[in-house]
């Protein structure tokens, strides 16, 4: 097996610090990991750059809940990217789908070339992963200049997706980077690795932290109906990161 890039997917600038003490290749920064990952806060993209100098794909995604948008929160989208590229992000990640499920080729191109312009990767989320054809999909990404997918193959994990993840590196055959995530962990990255080819990885690696401000809660909540608890939250675990980036320049 050979060199293994590692990306680590984040929440918080405190989140991209704790990838970097691991010895992350790379961070993907967004925030709400909750909700699979929301367009990212400027202050979290120029802490996290002041204080580590790594390579930060930063996440445009205006909501949760499917990917295609409306007008207003496509144009939020946009005006998040130029801001994000312009503040030291050194890509952008992002998934324009039509109602049908397929690529939205016009509003993917907006993106695309907002970070070509600039020098930066154009990487599409696994919003690839509802597509009805991913090979169409990846089609059409190619030809808009896309630099890499984030994909789990088209299932609920990279385990589950190997098969498929291993046929689209195929497929792309070099013109574009298949990039596993999705259930990528210590216990299975080198069969991962084995299974679908690849040359990088997607992993998050949380662990559960304590804040003692809301114990005193009386059964009030924040958020949504699910009530996570409210004086606890998570955040990247260095040293997890640190044994897997350990791992993968092992097995070089």
């Amino acid at each position: 097996m050979g060199r293994i890039l590692l990306e680590v997917c984040c929440g918080s600038a405190d989140d991209v610090i704790e990838a970097h003490r691991g010895g992350a290749d790379r961070v993907e920064l967004n925030c709400d990991l909750f909700h699979g990952g929301l367009t990212t806060t400027l202050g979290s993209l120029l802490v996290a750059k002041r204080e580590t100098g790594m390579k930060i794909i930063a996440m445009v995604r205006p909501r949760e809940g499917g990917f295609c948008y409306t007008q207003a929160e496509f144009a939020a989208a946009v005006e998040d990217g130029k801001l994000l590229l312009e503040h030291g992000a050194d890509g952008l990640a992002f998934g324009f789908l039509r109602e049908d499920g397929t690529v939205d080729a016009q509003r993917t191109r907006v993106l695309a070339e907002l970070c070509r312009e600039r020098g930066k990767e154009p990487v599409f989320h696994r919003a690839i992963d509802v597509t009805p054809d991913w090979r169409a999909a990846l089609d059409a990404l190619m030809e808009l200049g896309v630099a890499r997918v984030l994909t789990s193959g088209q299932q609920a994990s990279v385990p589950l997706g190997a098969d498929t993840i291993r046929q689209m590196g195929e497929y792309a055959a070099g013109r574009i980077e298949i990039l596993p995530g999705g259930g990528v962990n210590a216990r299975n990255l080198e069969w991962v690795a084995a299974q679908t080819g690849c040359t990088q990885l997607h992993m998050s690696g949380h662990t559960v932290r304590n804040d003692p401000s809301a114990r005193n809660g009386r059964g009030i909540h924040y958020g949504g109906c699910l009530y996570p608890p409210e004086d606890s939250y998570k955040v990247v675990d260095g040293a997890y990161v640190s044994g897997v980036a350990a791992a993968l320049k092992n097995k070089a």
